[in-house]
């Protein structure tokens, strides 16, 4: 499988998480048959992202079912999240993109570096979440922090099972 192949997927599958992983019946946009250039990519991942972000605010808010005043307590507390989490995400992507960047030529020891990579992302994405839960407890009380921690493991997991399903899995010359 080829890079731009690979980036394309990557691609693919983040176009696909706008929809599916905030339950829209839409279907994601089918790869195009020539390779888009990799300004083109970067840029429809950059909005793409954005746009994600955007729908996980609102189905946040959505299932919280805060009042007026809670509202206003929780949204700057989410924002920063997202700030954060976007920061952290930056990492993902710049991980898969060293995936995509190594598919061909994939060693026992490149495999282990992004596989220990993905792992702190995983963790450090916890520990973010373990941490807003504390600043929005203390703001909101326990069952408002509690609803946040549930709906952001949903959605996540949403997210994770869209871009794992549609990355190949990985091959070095010890695996076959």
């Amino acid at each position: 499988m080829s890079k731009t192949t690979l980036l394309c997927g990557f691609a693919t599958a983040l176009l696909m998480i706008g929809s599916a992983a905030m339950a829209q019946t839409a279907a994601a946009p089918a790869p195009k048959s020539t390779a888009p250039k990799k300004a083109n990519i970067d840029q429809e991942i950059k909005l793409l992202r954005q746009d994600v972000r955007s729908e996980k605010s609102r189905t946040m808010l959505d299932a919280l079912q805060l009042n007026a005043d809670q509202t206003a307590k929780f949204t700057p507390i989410y924002h920063s999240f997202q700030t954060d989490l976007g920061k952290l995400n930056d990492l993902r992507e710049a991980n898969i993109r060293e995936y995509a960047k190594n598919y061909d030529s994939m060693t026992d020891t490149k495999a282990d570096e992004l596989v220990n990579q993905a792992i702190t992302y995983y963790k450090k994405r916890t520990d973010l979440i373990a941490s807003y839960y504390d600043k929005i407890r203390g703001s909101l009380g326990t069952g408002v922090a509690a609803r946040f921690v549930q709906v952001e493991a949903m959605l996540d997991n949403i997210i994770d099972l869209q871009i794992q399903s549609n990355l190949p899995l990985i091959t070095t010359p010890t695996s076959g």
